[in-house]
């Protein structure tokens, strides 16, 4: 066993060799699917629910085939009356339509040389025409792609809209990849152009250029080109070469193009193999964004639309930042600014600051990040700052907590709001109506922080299989541990094969869900059955107000040496609940006798290499000083086995056991505490902070093999 990891020895925490936790007493309890369509949520009656399912389930008039092929056509069914019943339109159809409405509107600004350019949005159409010009002089054939890897920038839009408009289809890639994760994409989209940031992501394409026959030209949308070769271009020369064309070449192409075709491939992260190729038909993204936005907007006034900001800066190769970037924005005319390069190292707080958007999105570690940045300004202002933040925020905390519950507030929840808006200013978001969380889980800690400062964090379940979101929040309609409600009246939620608590594989269907996996028929056919239904791997429920709950993937389930089929996910959250240090708990178990856990805390990660520092977060360092210990760094404590931090982690295993564990195959018996934390950097985390389990079970697999030893 490695320095890095020490392993419990029950409540004393002296010795390093692994021994099982007394159980506590045995107090388990012995031993539906909704129509959201038309709001109906589950009951108590089994029977009525079987019942409504069977005759508000959707009945195609032919089986569903999935669409593997970019040049195919999906089937779009159409319902009799309310969202579902809207006309298909192609993106160019809807950008247009809504550039005739916000022509003189400022769609994009970046900021360069130190001051914002601006585009409007009769602009932004104007380039986007110049681009797929630009693309078809290069050679981009009707449905091949253009890949497309950099930083959000406008030349990212006009080429995400100009491949589309050429008659191709973008794919983005991230910017991570390695060159031979590029060439994957760039081969199976069959990418006729390579759309690049800088020189940095143009040395991957040269690298792989030649095993690439579709492969036509690379172009450069930022900086001068390191080097000359044939087929390498700047942005600036390749819109040269677009004057050629004429703009009845571009029309052509565009009437060759039906809402059913293929626009967009995203390509999934994945945890094992290789990424598979999530086709997005125009449909799919024109009728998912209007819904999105209406949803969205419920809450702002009439005057936001055409007059609304947000932020870009989440990669575009993501469905998220697409849907509510590029598609979302044109949508209501909403104006989007460019974050820098390195947003996500400390620049996105100067964004913020100028910007102010209305609109903000971010993933669970951007809202870990600025609950930290606040707990060390707190920390480090005057005794009676900090007693009057406190005030405050357990002012916010019950306020908003009893609006969920839908009871009144208590009293100074009105000055507590004036107090806490600073705190909202010093984020930039003042002015925001809507902030949402979306791509992974967000945590209990991190909620209940933002309810405590007063800005409600929303949540959004989906998957780019379902063109991004299937149920979300918004401010007056969010509860905690769920993902608010289904985002439109024109999609369905069934639970397939629910246990007896409820929870049931999530599956959606709707003009949402997408057209098939690219080149993969048999893996499309196991996520989209015969019936249009999209079945998502996520286990959840809805509770009886209609709010969705996950509770686990079928993928991840736990399946004890003893056949008990355990959901890892609200056991983990238990325990992080009652740990506000702790950052990450895996819990382990799979055809074991028992169940055991890794523990990581709160460190600070580098911004720069993405790896876990020593220096514990400001957040974690002020929930161990309450408990008596004044340790700063990870190493400290695992060196020295720290007795509080120890006796503290046991405490709550204990409690969980004795309150929580529903029977005594749920009890966790042992644990160990690791050094660091999960980290992209490391492996043990996805690009959009999923955990990846495999891997960490793969990397710390002689210290789950020391928890099952027998002594």
């Amino acid at each position: 066993m490695s320095d890095e990891e020490k392993i419990t020895s029950g409540d004393d925490g002296g010795d390093a060799a692994p021994t099982e936790v007394p159980p506590p007493e045995d107090t388990s309890p012995a031993k539906d699917d909704a129509d959201v369509n038309t709001k109906e949520v589950p009951t108590a009656s089994k029977d009525a629910d079987d019942d409504k399912e069977k005759a508000a389930e959707p009945k195609p008039a032919k089986k569903r085939v999935p669409v593997t092929k970019v040049d195919g056509e999906a089937e779009i069914v159409l319902e009799e009356a309310g969202p579902g019943a809207r006309q298909p339109i192609t993106v160019f159809q809807h950008f247009e339509d809504r550039v005739r409405k916000y022509e003189s509107v400022d769609a994009l600004c970046e900021k360069r040389d130190g001051e914002w350019k601006r585009w409007t949005y009769g602009q932004y159409l104007n380039e986007v025409k110049r681009t797929a010009k630009a693309f078809i002089a290069l050679g981009l054939e009707p449905f091949h792609a253009v890949g497309i890897i950099g930083f959000n920038a406008p030349e990212w839009f006009f080429s995400d809209l100009g491949a589309i408009y050429a008659g191709g289809v973008t794919s983005g890639i991230y910017t991570t990849n390695s060159p031979e994760a590029c060439k994957y994409v760039l081969e199976d989209s069959r990418a006729n152009i390579a759309v690049c940031e800088n020189d940095v992501q143009v040395q991957k394409i040269l690298k792989i250029r030649d095993e690439l026959p579709h492969l036509k030209a690379i172009v450069q949308y930022k900086g001068e080109l390191k080097q000359k070769e044939k087929g390498l271009y700047t942005w600036e020369e390749m819109l040269k070469e677009g004057e050629s064309v004429d703009d009845s070449a571009l029309e052509d192409r565009k009437k060759g193009l039906k809402p059913s075709n293929c626009c967009i491939l995203v390509y999934t992260s994945g945890t094992t193999g290789n990424p598979k190729g999530v086709m997005m038909s125009h449909d799919n993204m024109t009728w998912t964004a209007v819904e999105l936005m209406e949803r969205a907007f419920t809450k702002a006034s009439d005057e936001h639309k055409g007059n609304c900001n947000i932020i870009t800066y989440l990669p575009l190769s993501h469905i998220a930042a697409q849907l509510a970037d590029v598609f979302g924005s044109m949508t209501m005319g909403i104006t989007v600014y460019f974050a820098q390069p390195d947003a996500l190292k400390g620049s996105l707080k100067v964004t913020l600051g100028e910007v102010r958007p209305h609109f903000f999105f971010g993933v669970p570690r951007v809202f870990e990040k600025f609950m930290e940045a606040i707990q060390k300004g707190v920390l480090e202002s005057s005794s009676l700052r900090r007693r009057l933040f406190d005030w405050a925020s357990d002012k916010a905390l019950r306020g908003n907590q009893n609006l969920e519950k839908g009871e009144s507030t208590p009293w100074g929840w009105t000055i507590s709001k004036v107090i806490l808006k600073k705190i909202h200013k010093s984020l930039g978001l003042d002015r925001a109506f809507t902030v949402w969380s979306t791509a992974a889980p967000l945590s209990a800690d991190t909620y209940n922080f933002f309810l405590s400062i007063n800005m409600p964090l929303c949540q959004v379940y989906g998957m780019s299989e379902c063109s991004g979101p299937q149920t979300l929040g918004v401010v007056g309609e969010s509860k905690a541990g769920t993902c608010g409600k289904v985002f439109t009246s024109g999609v369905k939620t069934k639970f397939e094969n629910p246990d007896e608590h409820g929870d049931g594989e999530v599956c959606m269907y709707g003009r949402h869900v997408f057209m098939g996996y690219h080149g993969m028929e048999e893996k499309s056919r196991e996520a989209i059955d015969e019936d249009g239904w999209l079945h998502s791997g996520d286990i959840g429920h809805f509770d009886k107000d209609g709010y969705l709950s996950i509770t686990g993937r079928i993928k991840e389930l736990i399946i004890t040496a003893g056949g008990e089929n355990i959901a890892p996910v609200p056991i983990e959250d238990s325990l992080k609940g009652r740990l506000p240090f702790v950052s990450n708990i895996m819990l382990i178990g799979d055809r074991k006798k028992f169940l055991s856990c890794l523990i990581t805390l709160k460190v600070i990660i580098d911004p720069d290499t993405a790896a876990a520092t020593d220096e514990l977060q400001a957040g974690a360092q002020h929930a161990l000083r309450q408990l008596g210990c004044s340790t700063t760094k990870c190493s400290e404590i695992l060196e020295s086995q720290n007795e509080v931090v120890f006796k503290e982690i046991q405490r709550a295993i204990d409690e969980y056991n004795k309150h929580d564990a529903i029977s005594r195959a749920q009890y966790i018996q042992k644990w160990t505490l690791l050094g660091g934390d999960f980290t992209i950097a490391g492996g043990e985390l996805g690009p959009t902070l999923k955990l990846k389990r495999s891997v960490a079970v793969k990397k710390y697999q002689e210290t789950i093999d020391a928890f099952y030893q027998e002594s």
